[in-house]
């Protein structure tokens, strides 16, 4: 390291200084942009160059003939991907802990991919629809393909992994559901799942906001939200979760997201909610029991005072798996909420590199 004094005494200082504003990173993140063909022209207009990063552990430029399996890690509703390195007081950011967890020999050696499937809507659900755009064939068809490309890859579904929290975690289920030919693990920080639970308790509420301050109209509220800081009203995330999720689950053929109740009176309109319950991670194991009894790992987790009692759903997917003869699956339930569970990443991440080396 080389100091240098500049005026007043000010100090130059190259690398930056430790803990806690950087700790040194034992392995390294590879920050890439990819081109996305699939992306071009989305129906929402938004970038089809998207950034990847690739975390490389300790030891991977040593040995060059060795090739390791891989995690995908998938960010929550309104995650973008820069926020992996955001830092909270007196806590260490998801990507140091990665570090920490690799820099010791007990955990298997792993590469890391993390992967952006942002809307402006806030999120993809990593999934196909023509509300939002092809983000899970943008992941599963550019962004696998591209890491085996380019890093040293064990390029094999028993040795590919896939997790995230939230939305994120929502992703994790229906992309290893969805593609077990190329995901033989799953990770789920409090996933989106059991539908009823999870979404369906915002309907009201989304009724009464739109009533309240929007005369019932979306465009209103969209209109509104464009113009001032995001989550500046506390009934933003209620509404926009709720309209990004008809944009994934039930966007008519023109894109246009369609509500699973009405604004105004608030009645569930059955065939558009049926389209989000054939979504629902619970109801998805039931239809593809053979791609979930193929997983050689799952593990599953959310709090005790989850907001959305998302370790409930947890709690629901696993005896559902368990039900359909899904072997290896572990839930974790824990005192704690649904934010800033960061801390949790390195269990689950260990259990996934475990199952997933040779």
């Amino acid at each position: 390291m080389s100091d240098t004094e500049g005026p007043g005494g000010l100090l130059e200082v190259s690398p930056p200084p430790g803990g806690p504003w950087a700790w040194p990173m034992r392995g390294q993140l590879v920050e890439m942009v990819l081109h996305s063909r699939l992306l071009q022209g989305n129906p929402l207009g938004d970038p089809a160059d998207r950034p990847l990063w690739v975390y490389l552990p300790p030891g991977y430029a040593d040995q060059p003939e060795r090739r390791l399996p891989v995690i995908y890690l998938l960010q929550g509703l309104s995650g973008q991907l820069d926020m992996w390195k955001s830092r909270s007081g007196f806590r260490r950011t998801a990507i140091e802990l990665f570090d920490e967890l690799f820099s010791d020999p007990a955990t298997p050696p792993c590469l890391l991919v993390f992967a952006d499937c942002w809307t402006s809507l806030g999120g993809s659900q990593y999934l196909d629809s023509p509300g939002t755009g092809r983000y899970h064939s943008y992941l599963c068809d550019e962004v696998v393909p591209a890491v085996d490309a380019n890093f040293r890859t064990l390029a094999h579904r028993d040795h590919r992994a896939v997790a995230g929290k939230s939305s994120g975690g929502y992703g994790a289920l229906v992309s290893a559901l969805l593609r077990p030919d190329l995901f033989g693990a799953l990770a789920s920080h409090a996933g989106d799942a059991l539908f009823e639970y999870c979404y369906l308790p915002e309907f009201p509420e989304a009724v009464r906001q739109l009533r309240d301050h929007y005369q019932s109209s979306y465009a209103n509220f969209w209109a509104d939200f464009r113009t001032r800081p995001a989550s500046s009203q506390p009934q933003d995330m209620v509404l926009v979760n709720i309209w990004c999720m008809a944009a994934c689950y039930s966007a008519a053929p023109d894109g246009t997201p369609e509500l699973p109740f009405d604004v105004v009176t608030g009645i569930i309109r059955p065939a558009v909610w049926q389209r989000w319950l054939n979504r629902d991670p619970v109801r998805l194991i039931a239809a593809r029991p053979e791609a979930a009894r193929s997983l050689r790992a799952v593990y599953l987790e959310g709090g005790r005072r989850d907001e959305w009692h998302l370790e409930v759903s947890a709690a629901a997917v696993a005896a559902t798996m368990q039900g359909h003869g899904v072997a290896n699956v572990r839930l974790e339930l824990f005192d704690g909420g649904h934010m800033a569970i960061e801390y949790r990443y390195p269990i689950s991440t260990r259990y996934l590199a475990e199952a997933i080396s040779p």
